[in-house]
């Protein structure tokens, strides 16, 4: 079968399309038959050869944290009434990155597979495994309620197709923070009441005073952020798409959540609450850019020069 594979850690280039082994089905997995594999910004930072304090990858390995598509067999212990079943799935466990997505066929756990409701897109489908489960997580920490300030960096991106509209119908005031102008006008669309270009010099001047950051980028960004956060806020640190996490310091009335480690049962009850929301359209993700698996490093290009919006996908 074909998968797309990191040869060595660097740039885009070195993403792959090459003939694997045939995966199988091992004691209590699934062979899912992949029609979209979700493209993660971890994914990009992964490959560079970022993060392995965190996670145990080395080339060569094929990439991608999870799928969506249809059972295509079952291993022992497994319910064999699934083959056929149109579903989503992590590859790996809570908290850990096993990769192997960016493939025709993936063997994955029974526990992370979710049933895809109703006539959903399998690529609409996905953004529920990560992006909605991290946003629902997000958001049940946060405990929004009307009068909120609220700022959410990388609005624009996948988990912010989530936590723009959520924190809204929540009651809050969102602010949406993006890159470039051209990403505007997309999170007014989401919901948010007001957005802010974080290119430009003093944005976090002009947004001023916020009861709740969600930092998905990191760095100086994140620490803009978090200093305009009122006495008695709270900082909702979760990525690092600048390169690190934002690490605030030095106001003692504001509460800083990192990332943290979720119960495996509470994690798995978001993806299942996620894909609710997508069956009643209580969510409306964009799909942004689809490319072939062969062109997986173009993919990556795209994700790493902020020229996607929502979710990017490969279709193998």
């Amino acid at each position: 079968m074909r998968a797309a594979v990191v040869t060595e850690f660097g740039g885009p280039e070195v993403l792959r399309a090459v003939d694997v082994a045939e995966v199988t089905a091992g004691p209590g997995e699934l062979i899912i038959e992949v029609e979209a594999a979700e493209v993660l910004f971890l994914d990009t930072q992964l490959r560079s050869g970022w993060g392995k304090e965190y996670f145990k990858v080395e080339p060569p390995f094929v990439p991608g944290a999870g799928v969506a598509g249809v059972v295509g067999a079952v291993g022992a212990g497994v319910d064999p009434g699934l083959v056929g079943r149109r579903v989503i799935a992590g590859t790996g466990s809570v908290g850990t990155y096993r990769g192997g997505g960016y493939a025709e066929r993936v063997a994955v756990p029974e526990t992370e597979v979710f049933p895809i409701p109703g006539e959903l897109d399998p690529a609409v489908a996905l953004a529920a495994l990560h992006d909605g489960a991290t946003a629902l997580a997000q958001l049940d920490r946060a405990a929004l309620g009307s009068g909120r300030r609220v700022l959410i960096t990388a609005a624009a991106g996948s988990l912010g197709h989530w936590l723009v509209p959520l924190a809204a119908a929540a009651g809050a005031t969102v602010i949406g923070a993006v890159r470039g102008h051209a990403k505007l006008a997309r999170v007014g669309e989401l919901g948010a009441a007001e957005a802010v270009d974080y290119s430009e010099p003093g944005w976090a001047d002009r947004v001023g005073p916020v009861d709740v950051v969600f930092d998905g980028v990191g760095g100086d960004l994140g620490r803009a952020a978090y200093k305009i956060i009122k006495p008695g806020g709270l900082f909702l640190g979760y990525g690092a798409a600048s390169g690190d996490f934002a690490e605030p310091s030095g106001n003692p009335d504001v509460t800083v959540v990192g990332l943290f480690q979720p119960d495996p049962a509470d994690w798995r009850e978001r993806p299942a609450r996620a894909l609710k929301h997508l069956e009643a359209r209580l969510i409306n993700p964009t799909v942004g850019d689809s490319f072939a698996l062969a062109d997986a490093a173009a993919a990556h290009a795209a994700v790493e020069a902020r020229t996607t919006v929502g979710k990017t996908v490969l279709r193998p």
